[in-house]
């Protein structure tokens, strides 16, 4: 019975140490590492400069598809059809003649090709 006692008496001294241990890790939170030459400290956030809008519009901006369909390799593009639904531009790729649609959300995500 005592060695049982003993055992017991060891384990709950050892999950006493592991839970103060973690707490003191999750207490560190205004710890920063900077690794680099000299003490450069990063920018603050501009809080007084809000994000970019396009025309007060929600959805896909045609220039926004534009850049996206030229990363994407299409060259000559240009917006051919912008619906509630979707941008299509067309233009030309490795092949020949060529179109891609996105969707008229907020990113422009491609929808095909």
């Amino acid at each position: 019975m005592r060695q049982l006692l003993a055992k017991l008496g060891v384990a709950v001294a050892i999950a006493v140490t592991a839970l103060s241990v973690t707490a003191d890790f999750a207490a560190a939170q205004g710890v920063d590492i900077y690794v680099g030459p000299g003490r450069h400290r990063p920018p603050p956030p501009e809080y007084d400069n809000p994000p970019p809008r396009f025309d007060r519009r929600r959805g896909c901006d045609p220039r926004e598809a534009l850049d996206v369909a030229r990363s994407y390799g299409l060259r000559r593009a240009r917006v051919v059809d912008v619906t509630p639904r979707r941008v299509i531009v067309d233009g030309f790729g490795r092949r020949g003649p060529d179109t891609m649609m996105f969707a008229n959300v907020r990113g422009c995500p491609m929808l095909g090709r």
